[in-house]
This record gives C-alpha cells, sequence and structure tokens, in this order.
C-alpha cells in the first residue's frame, strides 16, 4: 500500500478540523492555512468527506466545518476510504490475477498484510490521535481557531512501536 498525499492530506485536515471545531465551523482556508495544503485540493478533499458522512459544513459568514461524528467515532481507516485511496498491497488490486491473469505466488501475504494494515487504522481514532502528545504539542494553544505555523505530527516511531506491541 501506497498512501499518497490525498491520504496523508485527508486525515491531517480531518485531525487539523477535530482539535479546532471548538467554538464555531473550521473553514477550508483556515485547515489549508494551517497545514500548508492547496485550498482547491481540500474542497474536493471534503466534497468526499462529506458525502461519506464524516464532515457536516455550514455556508455563509460564520460557516465552515465540523466533524459529523466524535472524534472517538471516526477511525484512520474510515478517512482514507471515504477519499477513494485503496489499503490493498496486491499487486492485483485483490483481483488474484496478479501473474497473467493468475493468482501469483505471494497473494496471499499481501492480502493478509493488507488486512492487517486496514484493522490497525481501522482501531485508531482521531480521538485517539488528539490524545497523543506529539499532537497536543503541535496545538499549542486551547484558544479558538487560529492557525498556526505548526504541522500536525502523529507520533514518533516509539509511539507506534508501543501500538504495535514492539
Amino acid at each position: 500500500m501506497r498512501l499518497t498525499t490525498k491520504g496523508r492530506y485527508a486525515v491531517t485536515a480531518m485531525l487539523d478540523l477535530a482539535i479546532n471545531q471548538h467554538a464555531k465551523p473550521v473553514t477550508l482556508h483556515d485547515i489549508a492555512s494551517n497545514q500548508e495544503i492547496s485550498l482547491s485540493y481540500l474542497e474536493q478533499l471534503f466534497a468526499r468527506l462529506r458525502k461519506s458522512g464524516l464532515v457536516k459544513g455550514t455556508r455563509g459568514p460564520g460557516g465552515g466545518y465540523r466533524l459529523a461524528r466524535q472524534p472517538g467515532e471516526i477511525s484512520i481507516a474510515d478517512i482514507i476510504v471515504s477519499v477513494d485511496e485503496k489499503i490493498d498491497i496486491t499487486r492485483c488490486g485483490g483481483r488474484e490475477n496478479c501473474r497473467d491473469g493468475e493468482r501469483c505466488l505471494t497473494h496471499e501475504l499481501w492480502s493478509d498484510l493488507s488486512e492487517k494494515i486496514f484493522h490497525f487504522l481501522d482501531d485508531i481514532t482521531l480521538g485517539e490521535l488528539i490524545d497523543r502528545e506529539r499532537v497536543r504539542e503541535c496545538d499549542r494553544t486551547d484558544a479558538p481557531y487560529e492557525p498556526r505555523s505548526t504541522h500536525v505530527v502523529f507520533g514518533s516511531k516509539a509511539e507506534v512501536g508501543n501500538r504495535t506491541g514492539t
């Protein structure tokens, strides 16, 4: 599986939204500025996120986006799948035609790994990411949303290692 910028940006933007939706909806302009992501790219991603029921939009002055569910109810896999990212590392995309129309010798191995990656991402929620110390370090204010020059960090190798039991 190669997670493209589409999946990475969607997760980053959703985490930014989850952290900063305190008193009012968050605009895509604010997320774009804070995370240095193209506004037009965010518009495309949020159209998919809205269609998947992960965010709600409010139009007009004071409008913007809010999460449609609590951060603890939205998994990272939900976000990635909603923007049409594939969590599949098989060469054939799961169609079992990897080798001249036939299943390759290692298809089962890559299929099993794809399933484990999906379950790993499905077990992590936005709420859990918000609670991580390294994410809180990036979010240096409890005040209403103000664009900052910091970026969301998902955690160190030690945190990932601890999560997986290694």
